[in-house]
């Protein structure tokens, strides 16, 4: 049935296949029984494999089980969940938390329930696919601003005067650019707009911020009129994510997001991994700042053998290589060489921009990053 698509999709170098995952560390792993060193992880602070949240999902799973058993609003929602939720408010500063399976459940919930008919969105050009297709559930009207353009937000504004209630919509890092969304100037035409940003923390949570709360916290912002999403397993290194906001959202969500709603909630295990997270944040902050020695070391070493990088002080960057097919050969050259880092190709990012999406962990080395960069070059 699909045999010309597929043919299309692999003449083009777009054919995505999945590779099988092993023995992971957090940096070092086998991929398709090939040993390797992973730079494709969104694990940035490396806790998925520490001992603390290791024990506490394992504490977690003898006492309650391997999974929850029902929707949240039915029997699955339990003192883990509670604990969780109550870490992740007074990590975010607001006043209520609420969980989902997935950071693309979320969207698809929240998006919806809160940006209703009558309503309009003013969403960043390259936002993620999920908050892509939250808009489309939605009933409000989409406006699409250039990406980061504080001018072309504002711009559209001026189109928006007649809706009811007004939403920006962004990402606090970008996930396949790494760069960092203008709170400042984003925030101030929320005020003298009346309007209420909704901002994605998926890759920001953990990473961004002298404490790793984020992108308000990075810019030195109150979380005020902001709704947070986020994610727990990126920097948090467990599964599942989150909204954190004031008390009213919140309770309006739990009746309103359908995502939340008619889905099992998360296993206690995972609540339990996520709220260990949370204190190993507080706890060892020096992860967060051999993260970003990483970042800086990385980044100097792609700028210094050519490679066109962006982002902006993130763990994502991106060495732009062009066309698709030369993306996938560097990729599969690299595995070889012992190092995995995917290609990104369209559709995920635009025609002409295929790319390696290097990630940086704070477990890698500087032998690690000395030994990426030395087989680039030779490669590339």
């Amino acid at each position: 049935m699909f045999e010309n698509s597929m043919q299309s999709l692999t003449e083009k170098g777009l054919l995505r296949t999945m590779r099988t995952v092993e023995s992971s560390d957090g940096v070092h792993a086998v991929v398709d029984g090939k040993t390797c060193i992973l730079f494709c992880s969104n694990d940035y602070l490396g806790l998925s494999t520490h001992p603390k949240v290791k024990a506490a999902a394992i504490e977690a799973a003898n006492a309650a089980g391997s999974g929850s058993g029902a929707a949240p609003l039915i029997s699955g929602n339990t003192s883990w969940h509670k604990n969780l939720k109550e870490g992740i408010a007074a990590f975010k500063g607001t006043e209520d938390a609420l969980l989902f399976g997935s950071g693309y459940l979320t969207n698809i919930g929240i998006i919806p329930a809160l940006a209703q008919e009558g309503d309009v969105i003013l969403s960043d050009g390259l936002n993620h696919a999920s908050i892509i297709d939250g808009c489309r559930l939605s009933k409000a009207e989409v406006m699409i601003y250039d990406h980061c353009a504080v001018a072309s937000l504002a711009a559209h504004f001026k189109n928006a005067a007649g809706f009811n209630r007004r939403w920006i919509i962004t990402e606090g890092v970008f996930s396949m650019d790494g760069d960092i969304a203008p709170m400042h100037e984003i925030a101030a035409l929320a005020d003298k707009y009346g309007a209420t940003v909704i901002l994605d923390e998926a890759h920001s949570t953990g990473t961004l911020g002298e404490a790793g709360r984020g992108t308000l916290e990075h810019f030195g912002l109150p979380s005020g009129n902001v709704i947070q999403m986020g994610t727990l397993g990126k920097a948090l290194g467990s599964y599942g994510a989150f909204v954190a906001a004031s008390g009213d959202t919140i309770r309006w969500l739990i009746n309103s997001a359908r995502s939340f709603m008619f889905s099992t909630a998360l296993p206690p295990s995972v609540c339990a991994a996520a709220s260990a997270s949370l204190r190993v944040i507080k706890d060892e902050p020096e992860r967060l700042v051999y993260l970003r020695e990483n970042v800086d070391r990385l980044r100097h070493s792609l700028l210094g053998a050519g490679f066109k990088v962006l982002g902006g002080g993130t763990p994502i960057m991106p060495a732009i290589i062009g066309k698709a097919d030369e993306a996938v050969r560097l990729s599969s050259a690299l595995l070889d060489a012992g190092f995995y880092a995917p290609a990104i190709r369209p559709p995920t990012v635009p025609d002409g921009m295929s790319r390696i999406r290097f990630t940086v962990s704070a477990l890698h080395t500087e032998d690690d990053i000395k030994g990426l960069v030395d087989a680039i070059k030779r490669l590339a």
